[in-house]
C-alpha cells in the first residue's frame, strides 16, 4: 500500500484532480466570493465529491485558485449538468470571468509530504 489514504494499484485510476486558476474583475470579487460560497456548498454535496475548494490568490485580489478531487471523470460530468452549477456559470459570466484555465489530471497514487 502507498502511504496515503488509497492504495498504490499500478494502472488503476484512484482520482480525478482539477486544477487551475481564473480571474474576477477587482470591482466584482466580494460579489462572487458570496456566490462561491453557496456553489461550493452545493458541490460537496454531490456523489463522488471529495474536496472542492477556490482560493483568492494573496498577490493578485482578482485571482483564484480552483482544486477539486472526484471519484470519477463520470461524477465531474454530473457535476457540469447540475442546476447550481449552470446558475453559477450564469452569475460568474455576468461578474467579468475570465482568464480560466483549468485543467484535469488522473492520478493512480497519493502519498503525504
Amino acid at each position: 500500500m502507498g502511504r496515503g489514504h488509497f492504495p498504490r494499484l499500478r494502472g488503476k485510476l484512484l482520482t480525478i484532480a482539477v486544477i487551475g486558476r481564473f480571474r474576477f474583475p477587482v470591482e466584482t470579487v466580494e460579489q462572487a466570493r458570496l456566490l462561491m460560497q453557496d456553489v461550493i456548498a452545493a458541490t460537496l454535496a454531490e456523489p463522488g465529491c471529495r474536496a472542492y475548494s477556490y482560493a483568492q490568490d494573496v498577490a493578485e485580489p482578482g485571482l483564484f485558485h480552483v482544486t477539486e478531487l472526484w471519484d470519477s471523470r463520470e461524477c465531474l460530468s454530473a457535476h457540469f449538468a447540475t442546476p447550481h452549477m449552470q446558475t453559477w456559470q450564469h452569475q460568474r459570466s455576468a461578474l467579468g470571468f475570465f482568464d480560466r484555465d483549468i485543467s484535469l489530471f488522473e492520478l493512480e497514487s497519493e502519498e503525504k509530504i
